[in-house]
């Protein structure tokens, strides 16, 4: 379980939100809404402990994250907003980094089934800075096929995909939910997630 108790958030001189709190348990997946912004970037950096709050705290498995670093970042998994992929190197390439950075073996026809998955069959060999943004956008989610680390923060994950990709995207959320994973995500989009617990914290 994740747990956010009292959480407050500086930029500068200006308050973007105190007194924040929030569960989020197996099987449950957090929209997370506000104007722009209000602070949910802000908030997802410091559920990935790139961010620390100003006050407050935030719980994995009941213990503080800062108690417990390397074991909280084995289990999260974060998709940021932008795709965090190397123009110069293939699908495939990338794919294969991202594993390996997680910690993961991926064997090569797992690899190459993510990226079929995701729409990039017969562009695995193409170097990325060849691609559409859309393309770009599937390269970065194709590790979602594979990934069984238990909570997922997702930064606009559904940005660049057309209507088929936003799909298949809500059907691997909702298969990772019920396998008992977590998430926790920001969207512009109502995308219907059809399986799991799925409620919405606002801020700001």
């Amino acid at each position: 379980m994740l747990e956010a108790d009292n959480l407050e958030c500086l930029r500068g001189d200006n308050r973007l939100f105190a007194g924040l709190g929030f569960t989020l348990a197996p099987g449950e997946l957090i929209y997370l809404q506000g104007r722009n912004g209000a602070g949910k970037t802000s908030l997802l950096r410091m559920l990935i402990g790139l961010l620390p709050p100003e006050s407050g705290d935030i719980r994995w498995q009941g213990e503080s994250i800062g108690k417990q670093r390397d074991e909280y970042h084995a289990a999260l998994c974060y998709l940021g907003h932008h795709n965090a992929i190397k123009e110069e190197l293939t699908p495939l390439e990338n794919f294969h980094h991202a594993a390996r950075f997680a910690g993961q073996d991926m064997d090569e026809d797992a690899a190459l089934d993510a990226l079929a998955q995701v729409g990039l069959a017969g562009r695995e060999d193409l170097p990325c800075r060849y691609l559409s943004q859309g393309q770009k956008r599937r390269v970065a989610l194709a590790r979602l096929v594979v990934d069984r680390r238990p909570l997922w923060v997702l930064d606009e994950p559904f940005v660049a995909l057309d209507v088929a990709a936003v799909d298949w995207l809500a059907q691997i959320i909702s298969a990772h939910l019920q396998r008992g994973g977590m998430a926790i995500m920001t969207t512009h989009q109502a995308v219907e997630i059809p399986a799991g617990a799925v409620r919405e914290l606002r801020i700001g």
